[in-house]
């Protein structure tokens, strides 16, 4: 079986078998390898994900790489965390008349407030990093399940007790992942730790 070729013009490859010719455009073939190799860098990438069943080890990954990221912004800016700590409450002291002020006063969030979250974000990615990768160990499951109450016993106390968070696109984020994850997680305890 014989192909016609696109355009006359184009340089052709031939593969024969012992049955049948095809004749590729060389555009056509450098796609193929294009495809080859993408497939290839995608299976070698596969062998560094969670191998266990289940789309909750994924998630844990996908949430220790983001907590990275987001333990760069706290040591960087003050911009992220000002929107969870987007309240000053009512018992702060008021800064004394002639004091520097070197961070936003409609925040809670200073710049050593900043870093030690963003310290602490990065604890818990390598804790869940390890959930993720070791999620059938009970001992390394309860350590990461405990990283998750300690996330939404945080952003619950900042919000309803110390009152320096308020409800919005700052704090909702948090606590849908923090929530979401520790129902998750508690109903998919005996499907992963054995």
């Amino acid at each position: 079986m014989k192909f016609p070729s696109c355009s006359p013009n184009i340089e052709t490859t031939t593969t024969t078998t012992t049955t049948t010719t095809i004749t590729i455009p060389s555009h056509r073939k450098q796609i193929l390898d294009e495809i080859s190799l993408n497939m290839s860098l995608l299976t070698t990438l596969t062998t560094y994900l969670p191998q266990h069943d289940g789309a909750l080890p994924q998630w844990l990954l996908f949430i220790s790489i983001t907590s990275l990221f987001n333990t760069v912004q706290c040591y960087i800016t003050l911009h992220f965390n000002s929107q969870i700590y987007n309240s000053i409450p009512k018992s702060s002291t008021p800064i004394p008349k002639g004091a520097s002020q070197s961070f936003p006063l409609t925040t809670s969030a200073t710049p050593l407030s900043s870093r030690t979250f963003g310290t602490w974000t990065l604890i818990t990615a390598i804790v869940r990093l390890q959930t993720a990768y070791y999620i059938s160990n009970p001992q390394i499951y309860q350590l990461g399940y405990a990283t998750f109450i300690v996330a939404w016993l945080h952003f619950m106390a900042e919000w309803l007790v110390f009152g320096t968070a308020k409800m919005g696109k700052g704090l909702a984020g948090p606590t849908l992942v923090s929530t979401g994850t520790l129902v998750w997680m508690w109903v998919q305890w005996g499907f992963y730790v054995k």
